[in-house]
């Protein structure tokens, strides 16, 4: 039985961690959130040791270690700003570590990760969680085949990821781009990764659009030119997925294949562990081409929007919520 610790209890993200620890038969000895919003641990492990200051959370890992009962891994959910130091932790706590996307801002980063991954003899391992969905892995197959067939092909892809955010996002750390990496990094960085893997690498991109609810560009593979488009926006969500009910929209087209793949992410993280435990994981080095797309539609300028734009990229834009509520 592996034994865990995790930092960021009280995040979106951790409930789905919680249950992949417990879905691969771990157990969670301690947890760590500056919140103490973490009731979801009873779901989970409820007689696990929680702390809302890190110094106690730290000095009671120290102490389990001492005793030889020290964790195996600490799994990272706290914000995107602070990946980098906590898997510094993690590694120097003498475990291995499993980070949530991103898990850097920028690309350098990862080589400081590297060096310290290195110098303890722990791992990085992070969730890319789409390479393990199996829509992609038939996809990719597909693509694969379609190369063997015709090397030199290039394919035409349409991206669209719409995931709906209310006010709350524009408050929190997930809408300050110097903690969360803006739009494309928040929720965008394992769709490119997924791009990244099924295409190849990246020859070039373009930026259409940055806001602080939506970003568009295109990206040059080498076996693809994408057209993407990511909002938080739910007025920018399709009239279909609206008459649902739906929130949250994700499709990928081109050439003569179409599909949405919406579902089937629930038990993505769960499936990640397992490969992990399989020392199969994904290390900081698999995620460094998506960090420095990311990073890279950060720091391009604005292209206009033209023929090769996504369509949604010209849609009306609403003014920033915070400002607009500030004015009130």
């Amino acid at each position: 039985m592996k034994r865990f610790a995790l930092i960021g209890a009280a995040g979106y993200i951790a409930p789905r961690h919680l249950k992949a620890i417990k879905d691969v038969g771990g157990v969670l000895v301690a947890a760590y959130d500056p919140s103490d919003s973490v009731g979801h641990l009873d779901a989970y492990f409820p007689t696990a040791a929680f702390f809302t200051e890190f110094e106690r959370f730290d000095r009671h890992l120290n102490k389990l270690s001492e005793r030889g009962q020290g964790v195996d891994y600490i799994s990272v959910c706290s914000p995107n700003y602070l990946h980098d130091s906590h898997i510094r932790y993690a590694l120097r706590m003498n475990a291995h570590c499993i980070c949530e996307k991103p898990l850097t801002l920028r690309p350098w980063n990862i080589d400081g990760l590297s060096s310290v991954s290195q110098s303890t003899e722990k791992k990085v391992f992070t969730i890319l969680q789409l390479r393990l969905h199996e829509r992609v892995i038939e996809l990719k197959k597909q693509v694969e085949d379609q190369l063997k067939a015709d090397p030199n092909h290039v394919f035409d892809v349409e991206l669209t990821y719409i995931t709906s955010r209310g006010n709350w996002y524009y408050a929190s750390w997930k809408g300050d781009e110097e903690k969360s990496g803006g739009i494309a990094t928040n929720i965008g960085v394992h769709f490119f990764d997924m791009l990244h893997w099924i295409f190849g690498p990246l020859k070039q991109q373009k930026v259409h659009l940055r806001s602080h609810d939506r970003a568009s560009g295109v990206l040059f593979f080498k076996n693809a030119n994408v057209r993407w488009f990511l909002s938080i926006n739910a007025a920018t969500l399709p009239v279909d997925v609206v008459e649902k009910g739906g929130r949250i929209h994700r499709s990928l087209r081109f050439d003569s294949w179409s599909f949405d793949f919406t579902e089937g992410f629930t038990e993505l993280h769960s499936r990640s562990y397992a490969h992990i435990l399989d020392e199969n994981g994904f290390t900081e080095r698999d995620a460094q081409p998506a960090i420095s797309i990311v990073h890279g539609m950060r720091e391009s300028q604005i292209s206009t929007v033209d023929s090769e734009a996504h369509p949604f990229a010209s849609l009306p834009q609403d003014p920033h919520p915070f400002f607009s509520l500030k004015k009130t």
